[in-house]
């Protein structure tokens, strides 16, 4: 396994001396699988490692709506203050201090062929060499009977908001296969993600697409078929090996997020300012936040989703040391620990929110066995085991209904991508 992490962090251009001096991916159990453990002692609020994705996609609604992002990093593309006005629906929004945005236009390009937007040329190149010859259209990306168009469609049409993944995420991994010189690494690496049993399979894949599942998946894999075969990887074109391929992606796959106002809101949170200006500043984006759940609710971000080899290794706690992140408002992924981490000590992650992490023993369970199929034992989980296996009506009401965001929440949404 280091090996095959050492080399996808040379195909990614990380410091895969670093990651690797950090930490170490092993074996713990057939009902957990690997886990990923330091090698050294990690202080609190330590960037334990960053690393890009295999492959990643932006989500298709989200795309659809306007949430407009690099094709390949999904860096935000909007400024600040457009991406306040889009979420707000109003023009007159101007923003304090637009020199604290990040976002530079001159930089922007677009594949001369289809169109389809970069942050930079160096990501237009590296989606070019790794996928976009195979999933580039051409003069064709509006046509609705091109197979890639058509399979978007039926996608879109089978997983509406909120998104938790994207066809466009397998279609990359088979384009990325396609294109490769050495298919047989490509394809190694892809197995090396968290396997499933058939029946964890099926519930998994039940639970992306909902009651009608197995006609779904079934014309999901014709349309996948026809837009995209590839003799090399015949077996994820057939029922046995798609339903694999979605369980794959939905056991491993990683949420992005990225928002170039909640980079604006971090710049601005560090300007050193008289303490008259720094209140209106303040008040100001307590407002904008406000106004913004109003307008939109929980959909704030450029959101979709990645395969990463070394976060896919973190097993869940519901009192987790590390958390991941995306300050770079692109898909690069930082590990953070949230506490000292000792040598040998396992790093976990939650893969539950602040509020979930929160709720009783029992609720926490009955939501990680719906998502994720798995009953927790961590510490936190053991020493509440003789709690009563009752959830309590508030909490019910919280698990089947979204109920609202106080102003704190969507604050933290904004600013923790």
């Amino acid at each position: 396994m280091a090996a095959s992490v050492a080399d996808t962090f040379r195909f990614c251009g990380e410091p895969a001396g670093r990651a690797r001096s950090s930490v170490e991916a092993r074996f713990v159990s057939s009902s957990k699988g690997k886990g990923l453990f330091a090698t050294r002692n990690i202080r609190k609020g330590e960037t334990i490692f960053s690393e890009k994705p295999v492959v990643s996609s932006q989500f298709l609604w989200n795309a659809l709506c306007r949430y407009k992002a690099c094709d390949h990093c999904l860096r935000a593309l909007e400024t600040a203050e457009e991406n306040a006005q889009r979420l707000l629906g109003k023009s007159y929004r101007v923003l304090p201090h637009p020199e604290q945005c990040g976002i530079r236009k001159d930089w922007h390009q677009h594949c001369p062929h289809c169109q389809v937007a970069y942050c930079s040329a160096e990501c237009r190149q590296s989606a070019f060499e790794q996928y976009h010859q195979v999933l580039c259209l051409g003069p064709s990306r509006e046509d609705p009977k091109h197979p890639l168009n058509k399979l978007q469609e039926a996608w879109r049409n089978v997983h509406y908001p909120p998104e938790t993944a994207s066809i466009m995420l397998m279609a990359r991994m088979v384009a990325t296969v396609k294109q490769a010189k050495d298919k047989d690494w490509w394809i190694k690496l892809f197995s090396q993600f968290c396997s499933k049993t058939a029946n964890e399979e099926e519930e998994i894949v039940h639970k992306l697409l909902g009651d009608k599942f197995q006609g779904q998946l079934e014309l999901l894999r014709r349309l996948f078929t026809e837009a995209l075969y590839e003799e090399r990887l015949g077996r994820w074109f057939t029922p046995e090996g798609f339903r694999s391929l979605f369980a794959l992606v939905g056991t491993n796959g990683q949420g992005i997020g990225t928002s170039s106002l909640s980079q604006w809101v971090h710049a601005c949170d560090a300007l050193e300012l008289p303490p008259q200006e720094r209140e209106q500043l303040d008040a100001f984006i307590d407002q904008l936040y406000k106004d913004i759940e109003k307008e939109m609710g929980e959909f704030l971000n450029c959101e979709g989703s990645g395969l990463y080899v070394l976060q896919s290794c973190c097993n869940h706690s519901c009192i987790p040391n590390a958390e991941t992140s995306f300050p770079d408002n692109n898909f690069l992924l930082h590990l953070t620990a949230l506490e000292e981490i000792k040598p040998g000590e396992e790093i976990c992650i939650s893969y539950l929110d602040c509020c979930q992490r929160e709720r009783s023993r029992h609720s926490r369970q009955k939501i990680l066995r719906e998502n994720y199929l798995f009953t927790c034992s961590c510490p936190k989980c053991l020493a509440q085991a003789d709690d009563a296996s009752l959830t309590s009506e508030e909490e019910e009401e919280e698990l089947e209904g979204e109920g609202e965001t106080d102003a704190a929440e969507l604050e933290d949404e904004m600013t923790d991508v």
